[in-house]
């Protein structure tokens, strides 16, 4: 037969634990929520007290005669940047007769290629009637410079034709009066250099001709230009809607405040490392989880069950503390309130048997000056632990919060139940409180979880340690056929009682170790 054995933590764990990461950040909900929240109010708010200034927009209809099917949109961009120079900026302003300074009015307007010949000029201003003079202004500005340019571009163009012609001319005129000394000369050897002269003058004709023709195309291309590039949707005013601004900047507060609430709740969550999941917490402490309680009753369908668990706590703890001769503590930890009750529900439940005593040695005293009702034990503060009946039980009450003064937990109870508040203490502090109990001869019972993670699957139970967990000292040693235990089962339970007076931590040292032997 063989057995199996949970598989060992790997000795390299990953830097970051997604269960674990995912857990902590949903508990801190109220953290995003509230960020979300105020990013949904903030950008309601903006669009009510900072509503955008009147806006006025038009569409220009450009020409280029560079005009190519596959253009990727150069010729559109490259009037956009044109659209914001202080040339055009100041023809504007000059039509409106304005004294406006260049500079500060391209601050309030811009343009926006459509497609490859439709430019959208949009001009803010103080009202709507402002914002459309200035983009009438800028979009007749714009048309008369591109048409302006368009037009010293196709006259520069064909005076260079007409230049390059007359030079042709030039050097035609010179042909021609080569070929008139040499025909008066008579030479017949000079026939072959007519030939050449004539087949020049015939090359500078056709290319003179070509000039002429091109210069003509250039002229021509102009006026299709011009007639192309005009204003084909007048300005008008922008009508403002309040709801949908305020609807839809609420929206994007809303997304922006969650991520960044997300965020810092992750955030925070690695750099805090407080243990949220059983495992993590029974592994820090050394200690089993034998019950959970929420932190708060819940909602009306849930305090049944709530009440189900305290009960079924309170028989745990007392079927513990009835089995041993030593006292009992409960030693809180970011949970004094919910400690304090447990241990009056102990107390109460225990009174049945004898006279039981709770010490209120928590710093902030829960029990000690609160109403007796009838039945309840008897309650006195940390100073008086001393005066207590040595026939009484005791019950102590303490914590474990930093701060504590570690040797007064032994007078408390030599064997305690830690009740912890999930992802309140970090990973170093619980293995802190643990490493302080095994120094101070303190044995831990086991650990209720306090305001657990519904959604929490990991176990924990600390299977390599059934001294540390109830559930080794509530198994019975079976009997033989003649009444009498097997040595084995003997053996078992002599080592169980030596584990009980002993303190058990996986983690101590050498030196107590030693001094433990």
């Amino acid at each position: 037969m063989t057995t199996s054995t949970p598989d060992e933590s790997s000795a390299n764990p990953p830097l970051v634990d997604l269960q674990s990461l995912v857990v902590s950040v949903r508990r801190r909900r109220r953290l995003w929520y509230s960020m979300a929240s105020l990013g949904l109010l903030a950008g309601a708010g903006m669009a009510v007290l900072l509503p955008p200034s009147p806006t006025a927009v038009t569409t220009v209809l450009v020409a280029h005669a560079e005009d190519q099917p596959n253009d990727t949109g150069t010729l559109i961009r490259t009037d956009v940047q044109l659209l914001q120079t202080t040339q055009i900026a100041d023809k504007a302003l000059q039509a409106l007769k304005s004294r406006q300074k260049p500079e500060d009015f391209m601050q309030d307007y811009r343009g926006t290629g459509l497609t490859n010949n439709l430019l959208q000029i949009t001009v803010t201003g103080d009202t709507d009637a402002q914002a459309v003079a200035r983009a009438k202004a800028l979009a007749e500005a714009f048309v008369t410079d591109h048409v302006r340019r368009m037009r010293d571009t196709a006259q520069a163009e064909a005076q260079a034709l007409l230049d390059q012609r007359d030079r042709m001319r030039d050097e035609l005129a010179q042909v021609n009066q080569q070929i008139g000394n040499r025909s008066a000369d008579g030479d017949p050897k000079a026939s072959a250099s007519l030939e050449s002269l004539f087949a020049r003058r015939a090359e500078l004709n056709s290319r003179i001709a070509d000039f002429d023709e091109r210069a003509a195309d250039a002229r021509t291309g102009t006026p299709q230009v011009v007639a192309g590039t005009q204003i084909v949707d007048d300005p008008r005013a922008l009508r403002h809607s309040l709801p949908k601004a305020a609807a839809t900047d609420a929206a994007i507060g809303f997304v922006l405040g969650l991520f960044l609430g997300l965020a810092l709740a992750a955030v925070g969550t690695v750099v805090a490392d407080r243990p949220v999941l059983r495992r993590d917490i029974a592994a820090g402490l050394g200690a089993s989880v034998i019950a959970e309680l929420p932190r708060r009753k819940g909602r009306p369908w849930q305090r049944r069950r709530t009440r189900l668990t305290r009960e079924r706590l309170t028989v745990t703890l007392t079927r513990a503390a009835r089995g041993s001769a030593e006292p009992v503590s409960l030693l809180e930890l970011g949970c004094p309130r919910a400690a304090a009750v447990i241990a009056l529900d102990l107390a109460r439940a225990m009174a049945a048997e004898g006279p039981v005593t709770v010490v209120d040695a928590l710093p902030r005293p829960q029990l000690t000056g609160r109403r007796q009702k009838p039945g309840d034990p008897t309650v006195v503060g940390a100073e008086r632990a001393a005066t207590v009946s040595p026939q009484d039980r005791l019950i102590g009450v303490g914590s474990v919060a930093p701060g504590t003064a570690w040797t007064d937990l032994q007078y408390l109870g030599t064997r305690t139940v830690l009740v912890v508040r999930a992802g309140h203490g970090s990973a170093a502090w619980l293995h802190t409180v643990a490493r302080q109990l095994a120094d101070q001869r303190i044995a831990v019972i086991g650990v209720v979880l306090i305001d657990p993670d519904p959604r929490d699957r990991t176990d924990g139970t600390l299977w390599d340690g059934l001294h540390t967990a109830l559930r080794g000292r509530s198994e019975r040693p079976a009997r033989q056929p003649g009444g009498g235990a097997s040595h084995a089962v003997q053996a078992v339970g002599e080592g169980q009682r030596r584990a009980e007076r002993q303190p058990v931590w996986a983690a101590r040292g050498p030196e107590n170790d030693q001094e433990a032997r």
